[in-house]
Formats: structure tokens, sequence, C-alpha cells
């Protein structure tokens, strides 16, 4: 990003799929979301309550209902500044020196950072890549110490696409219990699924365990820029009290969240139709999410996972054909020589330098152009012999 943002100052134009921000790709909020919270301005110029306005917390309790999620109530609801601040939030609020958490490796790192950050370690346990990304069972069973305060679950995942079966998140949940586990479900991709497929929540499988989930309008209404999240508390919170005092001095001390963005989560939450419509065939997210994963495995030592959920493919490389020992010099010079941004798979944690992640969010006329200039670079690029054409 560095590195971009350095050319881009030189007046460089940068195809940026690095990020999953809709909004630079023509993608438009409902019109409906903009005119009401443009209704509300003058009605939210103040603080709200540290949790949240009460309508947003009664919508997203009753989207929790939906769900399956149970035990939650207006005041296990807290709204963000996007899921981001929440996530740090809700380990903060939990972690003494050297407690463990089991992350997803790939991560959305931002789940790794906020361990650490909170002085706390992140394990990685193991997506399975031929088990369509699914997380390793018995990786997770390995990974578990005395030191394991909980285990964090993306689903739909990020960064691979993945969409975990019931059966799945049902053993997952066997294991939190087994363990004492808190689990933490990152569930912003939710209403984002294609083929036909429905998205369990983890927290509707472990009414008898704790559990805290995160959501959010960033992804699936189009409005990344106004940073609107929540996550809620659900199942047993019988042994929990102090965290969620903890969690709850922690809401208090940031005053509150986007007052304007909660304005409109209700309505929101009503509003499902203009985006399942990308989801289906013929619809744009799912014609790019075609386009991108038949043009990726067309491409000589690379192949990919089709993805079901979100718009991100997380691609592997032959290293041993293509002589690739360093997934981020490869991301490097790609961009220098094609003007086009990735994001290599050590950014999420994967420990092999045989991955990149494609944002696959740009008309096909951009993913083909970008597809096109991949293809070529790969056909001559080496790290044991570098031979970049200038």
């Amino acid at each position: 990003m560095d590195e971009a943002n350095r050319m881009i100052s030189e007046g460089i134009e940068i195809l940026k799929l690095n990020i999953g921000n809709p909004a630079p790709f023509g993608f438009q909020a409902p019109s409906l979301l903009l005119e009401r919270m443009s209704e509300n301005l003058s009605k939210t110029e103040g603080y709200s309550e540290s949790k949240g306005i009460l309508t947003a917390r009664e919508a997203i309790v009753k989207y929790c209902k939906k769900k399956g999620i149970p035990n939650v109530t207006v005041n296990d609801i807290y709204t963000g500044n996007g899921v981001s601040e929440l996530i740090t939030l809700s380990l903060q609020g939990l972690l003494n020196d050297g407690d463990e958490i089991l992350v997803p490796a790939p991560d959305y790192p931002l789940w790794t950072a906020s361990v650490t950050l909170s002085g706390g370690k992140a394990v990685h346990y193991i997506c399975d890549e031929k088990a369509n990304w699914y997380p390793d069972i018995q990786d997770i069973k390995r990974k578990i110490t005395n030191k394991t305060k909980g285990i964090v679950i993306i689903n739909p995942n990020n960064p691979t696409g993945s969409l975990y079966p019931k059966e799945l998140l049902e053993e997952i949940v066997e294991i939190a219990r087994q363990n004492e586990l808190i689990i933490f479900a990152d569930e912003i991709y939710d209403r984002l699924v294609m083929d036909g497929l429905e998205h369990v929540s983890i927290a509707s499988l472990a009414e008898d365990l704790l559990v805290v989930t995160f959501n959010g309008l960033s992804k699936s209404h189009l409005i990344a820029g106004y940073r609107c999240g929540w996550m809620c508390i659900s199942g047993d919170k019988s042994h929990a009290k102090g965290y969620i005092e903890g969690i709850n001095l922690l809401s208090s001390m940031r005053l509150c969240s986007n007052v304007p963005a909660q304005s409109i989560i209700d309505i929101a939450l009503e509003l499902e139709e203009e985006t399942k419509e990308l989801l289906l065939p013929g619809g744009r997210i799912y014609k790019q999410r075609e386009f991108i994963y038949n043009a990726v495995n067309d491409i000589p030592g690379l192949s990919a996972v089709k993805p079901q959920a979100a718009f991100y493919i997380f691609p592997k490389i032959d290293t041993k054909k293509l002589h690739i020992v360093d997934d981020e010099q490869f991301v490097l010079d790609f961009l220098k020589d094609k003007k086009i941004l990735l994001t290599h798979g050590g950014g999420f944690h994967w420990e092999k330098p045989d991955h990149f992640r494609i944002v696959y969010l740009p008309e096909i006329s951009q993913l083909q152009m970008a597809a096109d200039a991949l293809a070529d670079f790969m056909s001559y690029y080496t790290q044991n012999n570098l031979q970049i054409r200038k």
C-alpha cells in the first residue's frame, strides 16, 4: 500500500483490488437509505446512548431473532463505527497478558492485531483449501491449551469467500462447549451469499454458550464510508458479569458511535432485496464472481476455490513451477509492473508464500484487464531470476 500511494502521488493510476470498498467501483447505497439519513441529520447532531439509539438496537434484536440468535435484548446490543472498533473493544474487555484466542488462518488481519494489542496471543488454526477452505477441526483441537479463552469464526470468510455448513458449525460449537470457550462470530458478510445457499449464524446453535456476534451495513448495504456496525452478546451470560461490565465501560469511554448511521439501521434491515439482486444469476456481483473464478483458473500456475459469499477470491500460486519464495515481493513486483494492487496471503497470516487475494468488485471490463495483466505477468515472472519487462 505504501508503494501504491507513492506511485499515485507521482500521478500513476493504480487499480486497487486490495480492499473491499464498493463505492469506488460504482456501487451505490439504496436511495431510500440516503434519503432517510439526509432527513435525520438535524435530529442526529448530539450523542446517543453509548450502546446506540433505541430504534437501531430494537431493529438489531429483531434481526437476531430472524437469525435464530437466542437470549438477546436491546441491552445486549452495541453499535459501533463499523465492526472493527467493536472487535478490539470485545477483546480488550476480556484478555489478560498471555491469554490465547484461536484465530483462523487465513484470517481478517484485524483479529490477530486486536488480540495482540489487547495483550493476548493469537493462535492460528488452519482452514483447509482442499476442503473448500473449511476450518480444520482436528487442528482446532490440537491448538487448545489451558490459556485458550475463545475462538474466532469468520463466516462467510474473508479472504476466501467460503461459507460454512451447519454441520461444521455444530462441531465447532461442541469444541467450544467442551473447553468453555467464548465464540466470536464475525458475520459481516451474512447477507452476501450466492448459489442459493443460506447463512447459519453459529450463535443460533449455541444457546448454552457465550457468543459475541458482529455484523453491520458496510458491505451488505454498500455504505462502508458511513461506518455502521454492531455486536450482540447472546446465549448464557450467567458467568460473564465481569466481562460484560468491562465492555459496558469501554463502550461508554468512546461516548457513542456515528449517530446518523445508527439512524438508518432500522430501515436498512428491512431493505435486503436490492443487495440480493446483485447476488443472483445475472446480478453484477454474481457475474463478476463467475468471471474472476474462471479467469484465475485459466492462468497457468494459478488455481482457486470458488467463493460462495462476499466478494473475494484467494488464488493459489504454483510456487515450485514459478519459483516464488516471497508472496509479498510477488505482489509488490506485480504492482510496479502492472499498476494493480493485490494483497499477499501473508497479510492474512497464511504462512506459506503461495496465495494472494483479489477483490472482484470492479466491472468485468476492469477484471478482464486485470486478469490479462496477471496472465501476462505470470508468463515471465520468477523470483530466482527476475525478468520483469519495463
